[in-house]
Order: structure tokens, then C-alpha cells, then sequence
């Protein structure tokens, strides 16, 4: 099983200008997180005041040039509301930098601002997503394309350039929970990521027996099967420590957001019950988070597991400091037990 970290780079609430230091961060980050051996890291576009990244190509470039083995991959890449042809040549160039280490995670996006933003309507939320995602699959079989679209225009014996260091980019569907993603994802013969942000994990078991169900009828072969579980979670020294550093950060994004979402206020009590042996949060010290890890992967069977760590006002330091922890300690514990 794969273990990694994504991030959305988090800035102080109504404070942007503090943007340009947490990319500096993140380009740490990136390179710590290779040298402790980490799988994966995976970074998230947004088009808001709090996150700092609103193209992930151009920082996971940057990480590119400062890193050896680690991939590289959105979380997500808003396909809806971008054009899959630049998506696939910024992710192209990405590889070719790396030397083969990039990925595409695509979704439709939990926040809608960049529908507005590059002129597209709400009211084609699905559809563009179901017609971008088939071209850049296209993209992805050769270098000379021709398609038809409807949402957008049609393409004719197409040269689409660079291409990538890897046969073809890893595309990921990232999903929220709605079974009518997982069953495109597994129809498609695409790796899955599903994001859990609340609520006993257990009760999202169904979306990956509904995978592994639609896959199979769909003759793919079961050694393709790739998912990952994407969560929040954090790890120090001691479970205390962890609860400290984690806690009130947590509660703060997730008010800021359930706030415009019409969520119930959390306080600490929340942040107990989420943290503890049947919630969504994976926090502790080590030994607590590698056996959160194991069990996961007894119910789930995932093949990876990314964890965001740098959530809210969690400090640079003290983010490199759970890095740093995830991949000397909790990592290897994981891989003696799972492989």
C-alpha cells in the first residue's frame, strides 16, 4: 500500500498575501516528504482567499525539480472547468521534469468557484466533466487526435504535445461519495480516490464493493483495481501532542467551510469523537496512526492512503517535523504489516 500526503496549502483565513510563503513551504514539504520515503503527495486547485495553489502543474513543477521518487499528482485537477488539453500537456511537462513521476487526480470539484470563474454554467456540472474526461483519456492514447465534443470544440487529426515520459499519465477519479462516480471510475478501468471528511469510515465500504462489482462486470482485470482513501489526520510525537497541534485547526476549516455550507458549528467534543477508534480523523502519535493505517486497509483493501496533514493554521514546522514521523516510523510499520 502506498502512503502519501496531500495538501490544498492552507493560508490564514482572509489573509492571501501570506500565499507566496506557503508555496516556499509546500516546495519543502514536497522535498522532505521524498527523502523520508513517502509514496505520493498530491496537491489540490482551488480559487479561493484561504488555499494558495489554483494550478497544481506549476508546484508539483517545482517539486519536480527538487525531488527523486516521489509522485507527483493533483487532489484535484477541476477538469470541469479547464480545458483537458492544457491539463494533459502542464501534466505531460510535470512527467517529463520528473522523469516519469506525474499523475492526474481529476474530480468535478467541491467547491464551485472556478465554474463562474472560466465562464462555464453550473447547470453542466456533470456533463462537462463526462465530456472532458473522455478527451483527456483520449490525449493520453497518442500523440494525433480527433474528437467530437458538444461543451467543447471538436478536435481534428490534433498533434498534442509534449508527451509524457511514462506510456500514458495515471489518471485518477476522485470521488466524494456519490455511487454514480464510482460506477463511471470502475467502468472506466480508472484508479478511484475517495475522500473521507466525516463519519465512521465503515459506512464507506459499499463505494468500494461497488467498485471492485462494476469493475468485474466490466471484464476489467482485478489487477488493475487501484483506490485510495484520502483523509484528514495528523501525527507527532504523542497522541497529545498530535490533539494539540491538529485540533484546533481542524474544528476552524471545518466551521469556515460548514459555514457556507449550512453545517452544524463543531467544537472540541467533535474533534474527540472524530479522532477516536471509529472516526474520520487519523491522529496520534506513531504506533496509533500505523495501526489507524493497517486497520483501514483490512476494510478497505485500498492501495493507497493519503493523509492531509497541513490543514488550516498547522505551522510549517511543525508539518515537517509529522513528515518527517510518517515516513521514518509510521511508513515502515505499515509495509511490514500490509507489504
Amino acid at each position: 500500500m502506498e502512503i502519501g500526503i496531500y495538501t490544498f496549502a492552507d493560508v490564514p483565513a482572509g489573509k492571501p498575501e501570506f500565499g507566496g510563503q506557503r508555496l516556499r513551504n509546500l516546495v519543502e514539504e514536497m522535498e522532505l516528504a521524498d527523502q523520508v520515503g513517502l509514496d505520493v503527495i498530491a496537491v489540490g486547485e482551488h480559487h479561493r482567499a484561504d488555499y494558495a495553489v489554483s494550478s497544481p502543474p506549476v508546484i508539483l513543477a517545482a517539486g519536480a525539480a527538487r525531488t527523486k521518487k516521489i509522485k507527483l499528482s493533483s487532489a484535484v485537477t477541476v477538469l470541469s472547468s479547464d480545458d483537458p488539453v492544457r491539463v494533459y500537456q502542464q501534466f505531460a511537462t510535470v512527467d517529463g521534469i520528473s522523469n516519469g513521476r506525474a499523475e492526474i487526480m481529476a474530480g468535478r470539484g467541491s467547491f464551485i468557484e472556478s465554474y463562474p470563474l472560466f465562464g462555464y454554467d453550473l447547470d453542466d456540472y456533470d456533463a462537462l466533466f463526462a465530456e472532458k474526461l473522455d478527451l483527456l483519456m483520449k490525449l493520453n492514447e497518442g500523440e494525433r487526435i480527433t474528437w467530437n465534443g458538444k461543451l467543447r470544440p471538436s478536435l481534428n487529426d490534433a498533434g498534442i504535445y509534449p508527451r509524457p515520459e511514462q506510456k500514458k499519465l495515471p489518471i485518477w477519479i476522485a470521488v466524494g461519495g456519490t455511487p454514480q462516480s464510482v460506477v463511471r471510475a470502475a467502468t472506466l478501468n480508472l484508479p478511484m480516490a475517495l475522500a473521507i471528511i466525516g463519519g465512521d469510515p465503515r459506512r464507506f465500504k459499499p463505494f468500494f464493493d461497488l467498485y471492485r462489482e462494476t469493475h468485474a462486470k466490466a471484464g476489467h482485470d482485478p489487477k488493475d483495481i487501484q483506490l485510495s482513501l484520502n483523509m484528514h489526520g495528523f501525527v507527532s510525537d504523542t497522541l497529545d501532542n498530535a490533539k494539540k497541534i491538529y485540533g484546533a485547526a481542524e474544528i476552524e476549516v471545518m466551521n469556515r467551510i460548514g459555514g457556507e455550507r449550512g453545517w452544524p458549528k463543531q467544537g472540541w467534543s467533535h474533534f474527540e469523537a472524530a479522532a477516536g477508534p471509529n472516526g474520520n480523523l487519523i491522529v496520534g502519535d506513531a504506533e496509533r496512526v500505523a495501526a489507524r493505517l493497517i486497520e483501514l486497509h483490512e476494510i478497505f483493501g485500498n492501495t493507497r492512503i493519503l493523509i492531509q496533514m497541513a490543514l488550516g493554521t498547522v505551522p510549517h514546522a511543525e508539518q515537517m517535523k509529522a513528515i518527517e514521523i510518517l515516513g521514518h516510523k509510521v511508513a515502515p510499520i505499515v509495509r511490514k504489516a500490509i507489504g
